[in-house]
C-alpha cells in the first residue's frame, strides 16, 4: 500500500466559511436556514425569500462615539460623558401638549422631548389623520417661538398631505411637509430643522441603504428604528411613528421595534362606528392604563372628553321612559368608568336548538348566566331564543357585567322595564352568589354623577355613603332579582 506523505498536504487545506444566507418572511419577519413556501410563524405563502445582511466594518462602528454615520452630531462626545445620577435635571424636560386632553393623558400628560412614540392600528382606523391633526395643533402653538413641526410620509405625497390637511383644518405655515422613503434623507431633515416635533408615516415605507432587504422587513424595520432613535435621543426631538399592523392585530416587523421604543399606543376602533379608542400599551413615562376616547368626522379626529352617553341608548337622559329588557352597568377602561347599556331580546324558539345571538358580550358567559338564573332564579330561558347587545359598539365582557346582563333577561322575559336611573353590578357565580367587582366606590361615584339614583351591588365590605344614590346590597342572585322586581313568585 502506498504511503501517502502528509507533509505535501500542510497548508493547504482550506476551511470553507458559512454562507450567512437566511431566509426572511416579509410579513412576520421569521428567519430559518432554509426556503420554505409557507412561513411556519403567520402561515403566509410565498413571504419567503433570501436575505444577505450587510455587516459594516468595525471601523465604522468604533471610530467615533455613537453612530455618527445617522447622527452627525457634534456633541456625541459630550454627549456620552457619563454623570452623576444626582446631577441630572429634570427641571427643564417640558413635555409638548399636543393639543387632544385626551391623548396627552394617555402619553402621561405630553410628549416628552427626545421621546419616540410608536402608534399602531389597522388601516383606515384614522392615525395620520390623528398625527396630521396633532402636529397642525403643535405647529399652531409654538408659532411665536418660531418652531417648526416636520411631517415625513413615505406613503402619500406632498399635494395628497396638503388636501387632508386642508380638510382637518391642520395648514399652517410652519408645519414642513416632506416626502421621502430614504432614512438618509428623513435623518438629514430632521438634523437640519431641529423641529419641535417630528413625525414619520410610517416604520414601515422608510429604506435604509446601508442593510440588505425590503421595505417593511425585519432588519430594514430595525435599523430604520435605531436610527430614528438615536437622532431623537441626540437633538433632543421627540418622533412619532406609524407602525402597521398584521391581521392578527400585532405590530408588524420585529418585536424589536417595540422594545427600543419609548411608548407603543394602540389606535383601536369598530369601522360601524365612529368611535376611536387610544390606548398605552407601553409607556415609560406615564400609565400604561389610561385610555382616549375620540370620535371620526369628515373634519378629522374630535376627542370625546365624556363619553358617557356613547353607550346609553337615552345619551344620558334618566328622566325617559324605560324600556323592557335593559340595564345599565359600569366598566373599567383604564382609570376611566365607563356606563354601559346592556340590551336583552327574549323570545319563543322554532328551531330544535334554541339560537343564543351576542354583540359586545361573551357568548359562553351568556350560557352559563343562563343556567345559573334557570336553577338559583327560578327562571327558565332554556328553550327560548336569547338576543344580548350592548349600544354603540361598548364591550361588556369582564365578569362584573354579569348582574346586568341577567337582570336585562329577566326584564325581557317578564315584560317588566328597570327604571333608567337604577344600575346594576355585580358578578354572579355558579352557585347564584353575587360577588365584588374591583373598584366598587369609583364605579358608584360615576353612577352618581351621571343621575343614577339606585344601585344593585355585591356586599360591600366597608359601609360607603355615596350623595343622591342609594346602594342596594345583596348577596344572591334572588335577592337582585327581589331588590329589581323581577323575581318569579
Amino acid at each position: 500500500m502506498p504511503r501517502i506523505d502528509l507533509s505535501l498536504c500542510t497548508g493547504s487545506v482550506v476551511f470553507m466559511a458559512k454562507t450567512s444566507v437566511q431566509y426572511l418572511c416579509s410579513e412576520c419577519g421569521w428567519s430559518g436556514p432554509k426556503w420554505v413556501g409557507r412561513c411556519p410563524e403567520c402561515g403566509q405563502w410565498g413571504t419567503v425569500e433570501e436575505f444577505h445582511e450587510a455587516r459594516p466594518a468595525a471601523r465604522s462602528r468604533t471610530a467615533e462615539p455613537g453612530r455618527t454615520s445617522r447622527t452627525k452630531a457634534s456633541d456625541a462626545i459630550a454627549s456620552s460623558a457619563a454623570t452623576a445620577i444626582t446631577e441630572v435635571r429634570t427641571d427643564s424636560v417640558e413635555r409638548v401638549a399636543t393639543g387632544f386632553q385626551e391623548f396627552d393623558r394617555v402619553l402621561g400628560g405630553g410628549i416628552v422631548p427626545g421621546s419616540v412614540v410608536l402608534i399602531a392600528g389597522e388601516p383606515g382606523i384614522g392615525k395620520s389623520t390623528l398625527l396630521l391633526e396633532t402636529a397642525g395643533n403643535i405647529a399652531r402653538s409654538c408659532r411665536d417661538a418660531k418652531g417648526t413641526v416636520l411631517y415625513i410620509s413615505g406613503e402619500e405625497s406632498q399635494a395628497q398631505v396638503r388636501l387632508r390637511a386642508t380638510r382637518i383644518g391642520a395648514v399652517e405655515p410652519n408645519l414642513l411637509l416632506a416626502a421621502t422613503t430614504d432614512l438618509a434623507t428623513a435623518l438629514g431633515l430632521i438634523e437640519r430643522y431641529k423641529p419641535t416635533l417630528a413625525i414619520v408615516d410610517s416604520a414601515q415605507t422608510i429604506i435604509s441603504q446601508d442593510v440588505d432587504g425590503i421595505s417593511g422587513g425585519s432588519t430594514q424595520v430595525r435599523e430604520v428604528a435605531s436610527a430614528l432613535i438615536d437622532t431623537a435621543k441626540t437633538l433632543d426631538v421627540p418622533v412619532l411613528l406609524v407602525g402597521h399592523v398584521t391581521k392578527d392585530g400585532s405590530i408588524a416587523g420585529p418585536r424589536t421595534l417595540e422594545h427600543l421604543v419609548d411608548v407603543v399606543c394602540q389606535f383601536e376602533g369598530d369601522s360601524a362606528t365612529a368611535l376611536r379608542l387610544l390606548r398605552a400599551v407601553k409607556n415609560r413615562f406615564g400609565p400604561t392604563d389610561e385610555v382616549g376616547c375620540f370620535d371620526m368626522s369628515g373634519e378629522g379626529i374630535e376627542e370625546v372628553n365624556d363619553p358617557s352617553g356613547l353607550f346609553l341608548s337615552s345619551n344620558g337622559d334618566t328622566a325617559s321612559a324605560p324600556v323592557e329588557g335593559t340595564c345599565v352597568t359600569f366598566t373599567l377602561d383604564g382609570h376611566r368608568s365607563l356606563p354601559i347599556e346592556v340590551q336583552a331580546l327574549v323570545t319563543d324558539s322554532v328551531l330544535p336548538t334554541p339560537r343564543r345571538a351576542v354583540n359586545g358580550v361573551d357568548a359562553n358567559r351568556i350560557a352559563m348566566l343562563t343556567a345559573v338564573l334557570y336553577r338559583h332564579g327560578r327562571l327558565n330561558l332554556l328553550g327560548n331564543d336569547l338576543y344580548v347587545s350592548t349600544i354603540a359598539g361598548g364591550i361588556a365582557k369582564e365578569p362584573g357585567c354579569d348582574l346586568s346582563i341577567v337582570a336585562a333577561l329577566a326584564s325581557a322575559a317578564k315584560h317588566s322595564p328597570i327604571p333608567r336611573t337604577t344600575c346594576a353590578l355585580g358578578e354572579i357565580s355558579l352557585t347564584g352568589q353575587v360577588r365584588p367587582v374591583p373598584r366598587l366606590e369609583y364605579r358608584l361615584r360615576e353612577a352618581a354623577r351621571l343621575g343614577f339614583t339606585t344601585a344593585i351591588v355585591p356586599i360591600m365590605r366597608k359601609r360607603t355613603v355615596i350623595p343622591g344614590l342609594n346602594i342596594i346590597q345583596v348577596d344572591s342572585l334572588r335577592d337582585a332579582l327581589d331588590a329589581l322586581g323581577l323575581s318569579s313568585k
